[in-house]
């Protein structure tokens, strides 16, 4: 599969700056696999595709305040700090990005605030990649504390505004537990606790997954020859009552609807020779792309997605033909739907 077939423009105007003011009422395009038809929706209408005893499953992961802006030692230039991941919380070392790259180098440190938090450059990862180490005494929770404190909400850089107080709150899913993500599930930022109420009450079961997306998740593909990409590698967690909820479902022959791409990769990442899902906690670097056999999920709730982006590779794999998936996008584009994270939405089932 080639990377020539995943390419369109996205004028920067459908980039979707803000979310809608209500999260049900974004638009939501709807395609039937079999029938190979396209409506036009709300997202409200989502519990109208669902049934008693389906199931929806989310990712649980929780967005933290990733983004920081530090001084260099001696230079006092600022530095932007966006931490990925923690490498080992005693020595608290950190998997981050820098910019601008070319003026961290081994050895520098960095003062965050008022001086309230240095950190050690110890290594260098790759070309803005490096690991830093805080120098910070003090207990687990008041480092948390200072970095919800120094933090910004990691607004992805294609949404060129301003971080804004509520970003905090509409860049995080309502179902958002488990600490340590740098970028929510879109597909779940459309839900609201309404919409979950209606779908209990139509006996729709949920289940949770937790995915801490790669960082370069949602980034454009550089090779031509797809088999060539490298993922990065997330962690994942698929607790046992999702996988015994699941399971069930497939013997049911229930609907399954994964809520975005991360809990597809949790579910594919998991899934035994039997075709049922297994209980993991894993690293995974599963990259899915077209042609792909999926064996949990029969039914999918994704937004649209940046060009060349592995997330487009995912729906096209998902929907099981390139040509529809070109349809999808010509469609959102002319119909003028917003693009992205803060935007609308697609349900495939």
């Amino acid at each position: 599969m080639k990377l020539s077939k995943f390419k369109y423009n996205l004028p920067t105007e459908l980039i979707a700056q803000h979310p809608v003011q209500n999260r049900d009422e974004s638009r939501m395009m709807v395609v039937n696999r079999k029938d190979k038809t396209i409506e036009h929706k709300v997202f409200k209408d989502f519990l109208n595709y669902f049934d008693e005893h389906d199931v929806v499953v989310f990712n649980n992961s929780k967005v933290f305040p990733a983004r920081l802006y530090g001084n260099k030692e001696k230079t006092g230039a600022q530095i932007e700090v966006f931490l990925l991941r923690e490498l080992n919380p005693q020595l608290r070392l950190w998997d981050v990005l820098v910019d601008p790259a070319r003026k961290i180098r081994v050895g520098n440190k960095l003062f965050f605030g008022n001086d309230d938090l240095v950190a050690e450059v110890i290594d260098n990862t790759t070309s803005r990649g490096r690991t830093i180490r805080f120098l910070f005494d003090g207990s687990d929770e008041d480092f948390k504390k200072l970095i919800y404190r120094l933090g910004e909400t990691p607004l992805p850089k294609y949404i060129t505004r301003n971080v804004e107080e509520d970003d905090a709150i509409r860049y995080q899913t309502i179902h958002a537990k488990v600490d340590g993500a740098i970028a929510p599930p879109s597909a779940g930022l459309h839900f609201t606790r309404e919409m979950m109420m209606r779908l209990e009450i139509k006996g729709i079961d949920f289940a949770e997954v937790t995915v801490f997306q790669g960082a370069t998740y949602g980034r454009a593909v550089e090779v031509e020859d797809l088999t060539k990409h490298k993922m990065d590698s997330e962690n994942l967690v698929v607790p046992i009552e999702t996988s015994i909820r699941i399971n069930k479902a497939l013997e049911n022959k229930s609907k399954i609807c994964a809520v975005g791409s991360s809990v597809i990769r949790a579910l594919e990442s998991s899934v035994s020779a039997y075709g049922k899902l297994n209980p993991s906690e894993q690293w995974s670097d599963k990259f899915i792309f077209p042609p792909y056999d999926f064996r949990i999920a029969n039914s999918f709730l994704t937004n649209f997605h940046e060009s060349e982006s592995t997330l487009m590779m995912l729906t096209a794999a998902f929907l099981g033909d390139l040509e529809m998936v070109q349809n999808i996008y010509k469609t959102a584009l002319a119909e003028k739907y917003r693009f992205l994270c803060y935007g609308d939405c697609l349900l495939i089932v």
